[in-house]
C-alpha cells in the first residue's frame, strides 16, 4: 500500500509510520510526491513548553476523510532521546487511531510493534509502578486491549514464580550454542541452517571451532568467577550431528564451563524428529540432559511436505514415545498457526493430536513471513488463512492450553506475523524454560557460541545492550572463530570490569 505523507520531513518519524502501516497492510510504502498513492496522510505538530499536540488526517481517493489528534505532556528536564520517544509514540497513536477507523480493524496490541512487550511490563514494575498504573498506561498510552494486558500480566507473574531472582541475575550469564545444520531447510526458516548431507568436512571443521570457543569462554568465566544460569543448544538442529559428535560436545561443556552441576537448565533442540535416534538419546542421558524439543509444527502430512519437513507425522509420534521411554521428562513441542493450506479445522486436529502426547511445554507460533525465507520469496505458492481465521486459531490455542493445564510463561512478536498476533510459550507447572525467559526479558548477558550465534551483552547496572553476531555460514565461521572468540571476551572484560 502506497501512502502519500505530508507534514513529516524528519526521517526519524518515517519508521514508526511504516511499522504502524504494516499492521494494516501487507507492505507499506511511504511516498512524498503527490499523486503516487491511493491514500494521503497529513500530520501537523503544535509544540509548546509543556509538550506537543499532533493532529492527523487520512484522505481517500473518493474524498472520505478520517482524523485524530493527541496531546502529550513532555517534562522540560527530559533528555532528548526520551523526548523523541514520546513524540514518536504520540504520532503512532494518532496514525493507528486513523487507520483503525479507516479499515475497521482493531489492533489488540495497539501501537506496540516491538518483539518483547513483556520486557516493558517488567521495566515499569522494576521502576516501582503499581499493577493498576501499568495497566492504565498500556491502555491509555499504547492502546492495548484488556486481553493482551492480561496476557502480559499472567506471563510476568509466572516468570517471577519460576525465576524469583529474575531482577538480580545480571551478574550471571546464559550460553547459546548454535549448530547450523538440519536434514533439510524449511520453507519458512531464516535461521542459519544448512542441509547436513554431504557436508561432513565442514561439520568437522565447525565442531573444531566450536570446541575452541567453549574452552576459551569457559576459561574466562572460571577466572572471573561468573556462574552460568542456563545453556541452550539451538541452530539449525543440534541433533543433526552424530551421537559421537554430540558426546564429545557435551564432554567439552562439562570440562570447560564452570560449575556445570549448578546450571539451572540445559536444553537441546531435537526439533526435527528425523534426527532422533536411540544412540543420541543415550548420549543425552549420559550427560543428564533431559530437556529437549521435538517439533511437529503440524500433524497434517500434506502441510509437512509443503513446508519442506521430510519426516512423517507418525515419526514425530514414534520419536516422542521413544524419548519418553528413555527418560526424557521435559519435552517441548512447537506448533505453528497459519501454515500454508491450513485453516481452523486443521489446527484443531493438530491440537487434538497434541493432547494424546501432552508434552511438558508447548510453544504456539504464528506464521511470520520472514524476508529471507523461501516462503516469502515465493508467496504465490503458499496460500495462508485469513486474518479472522488466524485469530480464531489463536483463540482455540488459548482455550485448549487452559483446559489441559498449561499456562503462558513467555511471548514474543515478529515483523510480518499473521494477524499481528504473537508467539506464546505454554508449560505445565514447573516445566517452564528458564532460557526462554532470559532471552526474551533481557535481564542478563547471553553469550552466543557457534555458527550464526548472536550474543547480547547486557550491562549489569545500566542494562544497556551490546549485540555481537558470529557469521552465519560455516566457512566464514571456520575461517575466523578465534577472532570472534577474542572479540567476545574483549566485550565481556569491559562489561564485567570491577
Amino acid at each position: 500500500m502506497k501512502i502519500y505523507i505530508k507534514g513529516i520531513e524528519d526521517e526519524r518519524f518515517h519508521r514508526p509510520l511504516r511499522l504502524i502501516g504494516n499492521l494494516f497492510f501487507e507492505e507499506t510504502e511511504l511516498c512524498f510526491t503527490e499523486g503516487e498513492a491511493k491514500l494521503e496522510a497529513e500530520f501537523s505538530f503544535v509544540e509548546s513548553h509543556e509538550g506537543v499536540r499532533i493532529t492527523g488526517f487520512l484522505r481517500t481517493e473518493d474524498g472520505k476523510e478520517y482524523t485524530a489528534s493527541r496531546e502529550q505532556l513532555i517534562p522540560a528536564q527530559l533528555e532528548e532521546k526520551e523526548r523523541l520517544k514520546l513524540v514518536k509514540n504520540t504520532l503512532s497513536y494518532v496514525y493507528l487511531t486513523i487507520l483503525q477507523d479507516y479499515t475497521g480493524i482493531v489492533q489488540k496490541w495497539g501501537i506496540l510493534t516491538g518483539v518483547r512487550p513483556t520486557k516493558l511490563y517488567h521495566k515499569k514494575r522494576q521502576e516501582g509502578m503499581s499493577e493498576q498504573a501499568i495497566h492504565q498506561m498500556f491502555k491509555a498510552e499504547y492502546l492495548l486491549s484488556d486481553e493482551k494486558i492480561q496476557l502480559m500480566k499472567q506471563i510476568v507473574e509466572r516468570q517471577l514464580e519460576v525465576v524469583p531472582d529474575l531482577d538480580s541475575l545480571s551478574n550471571e550469564v546464559s550460553i547459546y550454542i548454535g549448530i547450523p545444520f538440519c536434514p533439510t531447510k524449511c520453507a519458512y526458516c531464516t535461521f542459519p541452517a544448512y542441509a547436513i548431507n554431504g557436508r561432513q568436512g565442514s561439520v568437522t571443521s565447525f565442531l573444531g571451532g566450536l570446541h575452541y570457543e567453549m574452552k576459551e569462554i569457559g576459561l574466562w568465566l572460571k577466572k572471573k568467577g561468573i556462574k552460568i544460569t542456563t545453556v541452550y543448544y539451538g541452530g539449525g538442529t543440534p541433533t543433526s550431528i552424530t551421537a559421537e559428535e554430540m558426546d564429545m560436545l557435551y564432554e567439552e561443556m562439562v570440562e570447560s564451563f564452570p560449575d556445570v552441576e549448578s546450571i539451572r537448565e540445559i536444553t537441546v533442540e531435537a526439533g526435527r524428529p528425523d534426527t532422533i535416534t536411540k544412540e543420541k538419546l543415550d548420549v543425552l542421558n549420559k550427560w543428564n540432559i533431559d530437556r529437549i524439543s521435538i517439533n511437529p509444527q503440524s500433524y497434517i502430512q500434506d502441510t509437512l511436505k509443503a513446508i519442506g519437513r521430510h519426516h512423517t507425522v507418525e515419526e514425530t509420534i514414534e520419536k516422542f514415545h521413544l524419548a519418553r521411554s528413555m527418560g526424557m521428562n521435559n519435552i517441548n513441542m512447537d506448533l505453528i498457526i497459519g501454515l500454508p493450506g491450513e485453516g481452523v479445522n486443521e489446527f484443531d486436529y493438530t491440537l487434538a493430536e497434541s493432547a494424546k502426547l501432552m508434552p511438558e511445554s508447548l510453544t504456539v507460533h504464528t506464521l511470520s513471513f520472514k524476508r529471507a525465507s523461501e516462503m516469502t520469496k515465493n508467496k504465490h505458492k503458499y496460500k495462508v488463512a485469513s486474518r479472522d481465521e488466524i485469530s480464531t486459531m489463536m483463540d482455540h490455542a488459548v482455550t485448549w492450553t487452559k483446559e489441559h493445564g498449561y499456562a503462558p510463561y513467555y511471548l514474543y512478536r515478529q515483523k510480518n506475523i499473521l494477524g499481528n498476533l504473537e508467539n506464546v510459550g505454554y508449560s505445565l507447572k514447573g516445566q517452564d524454560s528458564i532460557y526462554n525467559i532470559m532471552i526474551m526479558e533481557e535481564q542478563q548477558t547471553i553469550i552466543g557460541i557457534g555458527c550464526g550465534a548472536s550474543s547480547k551483552f547486557v550491562h549489569p547496572e545500566t542494562k544497556k545492550i551490546t549485540h555481537f553476531a558470529n557469521p552465519k555460514d560455516p566457512k566464514s565461521y571456520n575461517d575466523g572463530f578465534k577472532h570472534y572468540t577474542e572479540e567476545k571476551i574483549s566485550i565481556l572484560e569491559e562489561l564485567f570490569a570491577k
